[in-house]
């Protein structure tokens, strides 16, 4: 079970992020620029593969319905579904960075809006909310958090990715894959896991019964 006091969490609605989202990724960015470095990816090969992992989890066709791509980064999300001939109806890219926010808007001339779904009044609506990497910084409560409100703000699913193993780390958040999908499971979602992409990490699809 779950052992988080996750009432009391939401009661304070505060942000203590493990790290500093704004200087981590800065940081990267004046380093490695508009790259998968640049978002703390090892490399190209690693962030497509977490990519190809998401796409086999969303639908064929999502040419008539909204997708929302939670910490987008520099939309390298998109042109990855894009240019592997994915058609969506509409995109929306949400990020807490604004140098991000710009840079995405710039790569995929869709909205992007500068968010922090931890704290935001209320999230966009759509039919599927999707993650790539925004939660690998955060803290334990964080994460059920920020998956229960992309699970919420959604009206299909929700598909993520996250560090697989022990919390120890002082910077990354790593997860044990039971727990995370104990907690889905308590939210009512129909859950699907794959880890057959990339050593040390893990996909999951969230669908509204």
């Amino acid at each position: 079970m779950i052992h988080y006091n996750l009432q009391n969490y939401y009661k304070r609605n505060v942000r203590v992020p493990r790290v500093n989202p704004h200087h981590f990724y800065n940081n990267t960015i004046e380093k490695y620029g508009d790259s998968a470095e640049g978002v703390h990816w090892n490399s190209t090969h690693s962030q497509e593969q977490r990519f190809k992992a998401l796409r086999a989890l969303l639908p064929t066709d999502l040419s008539d319905l909204t997708l929302v791509d939670v910490g987008c980064g520099f939309g390298h999300l998109y042109s990855y579904l894009v240019g592997n001939g994915l058609s969506i109806g509409r995109y929306l890219g949400l990020d807490i960075v604004p140098k991000m926010v710009t840079m995405a808007r710039e790569r995929t001339q869709c909205e992007i809006l500068q968010l922090d779904v931890l704290v935001a009044e209320s999230l966009p609506a759509a039919d599927y909310y999707v993650c790539s990497g925004a939660m690998n910084t955060m803290t334990q409560e964080e994460t059920y958090r920020f998956i229960e409100r992309c699970y919420g703000a959604c009206s299909c699913g929700f598909v993520f990715n996250l560090l697989r193993g022990a919390d120890q780390s002082q910077i990354f958040n790593y997860c044990q894959p039971y727990a995370i999908l104990e907690w889905c499971e308590t939210l009512g979602a129909q859950t699907t896991f794959k880890d057959d992409y990339l050593y040390g990490d893990f996909t999951i699809r969230m669908l509204h019964p």
